[in-house]
């Protein structure tokens, strides 16, 4: 006989994910609640032992006390591939997976989409048609040039497999060096100082963790190439904003696409906002029309799992991060 435990669907808009989970495990009692302040005292009411939950308004104010503290849950399902909003937990009492690769696809769109930006020029053609000017100029191919991927999972191999369709050279770092698909050469992040002068586009693709924290540094940014760009995909913290600074300050990178910040929403007075080559984007890389419903979708199939006793996919390890 399966299990039935009480769910509790924690998103911005529940209803349409509520009819998913609900076709998949339609005995099952299913609540929902879309705001962070509401949930504690609905984890309390229901005795929740599953909840599905989105980062919906940032990591600041995410309830995740009430999420540790409750006896009943758990398993947390998080909506998205980071968990850094839940760390730190303890494994041992509570079960913590993520939605990994539900995103992969369009997030390494959105890199792709970064390279060419900066390689065809796209911002001078631009401010040329604004002025009707027919403006004298060239593009510049990205075939050829070399891709450094810090971090290959689902996110990063998605990367690496678009790059080198497009003819890029594709360097990759992971935790444990294996030998990856569509990655060229494949080192420990260990090896990062020699490997920035060697890239034209950096993707970062990695957890925030104590040692993926400020790991692009004023270090990096010395031994990049003047030509470099820069592409965070990751989470805020990754990159060391000061330094990210004072490298476009000084030229010595092209430029930088950040969708990600050590403070979200990007505060209007910040200065990143004022550069012209750089792309700002609202934490929105992996945001496509149907993502949450994938993801849910994923959570549907794990929990099937979960209600048979089977083993659970996509469970992360705290100090991983994946």
């Amino acid at each position: 006989m399966m299990k039935s435990p009480v769910i509790i669907l924690h998103t911005d808009n529940p209803a349409p994910a509520a009819r998913v989970l609900a076709n998949g495990h339609p005995d099952l009692q299913i609540h929902t609640c879309d705001t962070y302040e509401g949930l504690p005292a609905m984890v309390a009411e229901t005795g929740a032992e599953v909840v599905y939950s989105v980062r919906f308004n940032g990591t600041p104010a995410f309830p995740r006390q009430a999420l540790l503290d409750a006896e009943t849950v758990k398993w947390v399902s998080v909506g998205g591939s980071g968990t850094d909003h839940m760390n730190p937990w303890n494994p041992a009492a509570l079960t913590v997976t993520n939605s990994a690769g539900v995103a992969a696809d369009m997030m390494a769109q959105y890199a792709l989409g970064a390279m060419f930006h900066f390689s065809l020029g796209l911002p001078a053609f631009r401010a040329a048609q604004e002025r009707r000017e027919w403006l004298s100029a060239q593009v510049e191919p990205i075939d050829g040039k070399t891709v450094l991927i810090i971090g290959l999972g689902k996110t990063g191999e998605a990367v690496a497999a678009r790059s080198k369709a497009l003819g890029l050279n594709t360097i990759g770092v992971r935790a444990r060096p294996k030998d990856t698909p569509n990655v060229d050469e494949v080192y420990s992040m260990e090896a990062l100082p020699g490997l920035w002068g060697r890239a034209d586009f950096i993707v970062t693709c990695v957890p925030l963790l104590d040692s993926t924290r400020d790991i692009v540094g004023p270090e990096a940014f010395a031994a990049m190439k003047d030509t470099a760009v820069i592409i965070d995909v990751s989470r805020g913290g990754v990159i060391d904003e000061a330094a990210l600074l004072a490298a476009l300050d000084e030229g010595r990178i092209r430029g930088a696409a950040l969708d990600v910040f050590t403070v979200e929403p990007l505060p209007a007075e910040h200065p990143l906002w004022a550069y012209e080559n750089v792309i700002i984007t609202p934490h929105c890389s992996s945001v496509y029309q149907g993502w949450d419903l994938k993801s849910v979708e994923m959570f549907s199939e794990n929990l099937m799992r979960y209600r048979k006793g089977e083993a659970l996919s996509n469970i992360v390890n705290p100090e991983r991060g994946y």
